[in-house]
């Protein structure tokens, strides 16, 4: 099978060995993802907005891979604070309250960067035809 693998450009990645998402036949894994632009955290304090940029990086990540957020199948939310989940959950439906994917939110002990709030994951399944 071909791996196909999507950068985000961060100078992080050659570093860490890791890319925004791959995809291998049918099956697209993105990588754990923050809201940061040029490598700078967007949206600071506001949990609901980080979502939202995370959810928009996901699509485009997935676009690449020759998908969608219609294709998404699991998402892992992780969070700074527990407090916040009510608020990225309203947006996680915003996105996927038809495709409804399975879920798993739970809060971690820290983030590298303190200003992150949220962190996503998300697995995409395709047509094996699809490109």
């Amino acid at each position: 099978m071909n791996r196909h693998l999507i950068s985000s450009g961060s100078p992080y990645e050659p570093i860490i060995g890791f890319s925004r998402a791959v995809r291998v036949g049918n099956l697209i894994s993105v990588s754990g993802t923050t809201a940061a632009s040029g490598g700078k955290p967007v949206a600071v304090g506001d949990a609901a907005a980080q979502t939202r940029a995370i959810l928009e990086t996901i699509a485009g990540a997935l676009a690449q891979a020759g998908a969608s957020v219609k294709h998404v199948v699991r998402t892992r939310i992780y969070l700074a604070n527990i407090s916040d989940f009510d608020a990225v959950g309203r947006v996680h439906g915003e996105v996927f309250g038809e495709i409804r994917p399975a879920n798993t939110t739970f809060q971690v002990a820290a983030f590298p960067n303190p200003d992150w709030l949220v962190e996503i994951e998300a697995d995409a399944v395709i047509d094996e035809g699809a490109d």
